[in-house]
Order: C-alpha cells, then sequence, then structure tokens
C-alpha cells in the first residue's frame, strides 16, 4: 500500500468513525447470538442506542444513516483534500456497510423462497451470525489499525476494491 502522507492523532481519530456505520448496520444480525450469549449484548448496548438514532427517519425512506453514509461517501471519500489515509478507511467501512445491505437483501429473498420449509431458520440463523461475527471483526480489525496509524489493507477484496476508488 502507497503511503501517501503522514498519518497524526487526529486522522486516526477520523479514520475509525466510519466503521461506526457497518457496526450500527451488522447489529440486528446478532439477535442469535445476543441471546446465547448475554454478555455479548451488554458488550453492544452502546451499540443498540447508535442504531436507533441512525434508524431515525427524516423523511418517508431518508434516515439519518443514509445521510451519513452519503455524506461520508461525498465529503469524505471523494475530496481529494482529506488525507488517504482516512479516505480509505472510510471507503472500507462504507464497502463493509454495503455488504450488510446485500446480505439484508438476500436473507429477504431468500425467506420469500424458502420461507416455508422446516430448516430456512437454521440456514437463517448460521447466515446471520456469519455475518454478524465478519463484519464485526472486519470493523474491530479497521478501528484497531485506524489507531496504530497503519492502513487496514488486510481484508480480502474490501482492500483491494477500497484501493481502487480511492486512487
Amino acid at each position: 500500500m502507497v503511503r501517501r502522507s503522514s498519518v497524526d492523532y487526529l486522522d486516526r481519530l477520523y479514520a475509525s468513525l466510519p466503521y461506526i456505520l457497518p457496526i450500527t448496520a451488522v447489529v440486528l444480525f446478532g439477535a442469535f447470538l445476543f441471546e446465547q450469549f448475554p454478555p455479548l449484548a451488554t458488550i453492544f448496548t452502546p451499540i443498540f442506542y447508535l442504531y436507533r438514532i441512525l434508524a431515525i427517519s427524516i423523511i418517508d425512506f431518508i434516515s439519518i444513516r443514509f445521510v451519513a453514509w452519503f455524506c461520508v461517501f461525498i465529503f469524505v471519500v471523494r475530496s481529494y483534500r482529506v488525507n488517504h489515509f482516512i479516505r480509505f478507511n472510510a471507503m472500507q467501512a462504507l464497502l463493509l456497510d454495503i455488504i450488510v445491505a446485500l446480505v439484508g437483501a438476500f436473507t429477504e429473498l431468500l425467506a420469500l423462497i424458502l420461507g416455508k420449509l422446516a430448516f430456512f431458520p437454521f440456514m437463517l440463523q448460521i447466515i446471520a451470525s456469519v455475518t454478524f461475527l465478519g463484519i464485526t471483526a472486519a470493523s474491530v480489525y479497521g478501528i484497531f489499525e485506524c489507531i496504530r496509524g497503519k492502513y487496514a489493507d488486510k481484508i480480502p477484496v474490501i482492500s483491494d476494491v477500497g484501493y481502487s476508488q480511492i486512487r
């Protein structure tokens, strides 16, 4: 990964903030795990509150999450005045958020097709739990690397796509 500029402490903070979007989006997928492991739900309590705030509807279908997503994309990722480190991490966070939305749409489609089958709840539980664990792990990894001042470029496919979008 090309290092384009220095990374100070404020850049580390700003680069880690967009990872709030995928973590708050995936918190609903963790419902099965929260039932089985109540201490995990306690850890994610602040995330539940953030989810409620981001889910507030401004106009019919436009929520605060939707506005925040586009603001990060337009004013951070597409702005060449913003540090490359911040732009890269913001793009990765938005890509993780897109994955959460795609998995959500996929599970709704599966519910329409396979909803009446006996094994569907078990299959839904597996998909939701894997999505929750994967997105949470990737987001925590991204935040940890931001705090260290390093590029979080070890996430397969996401890092490559994120880097290609912000050249």
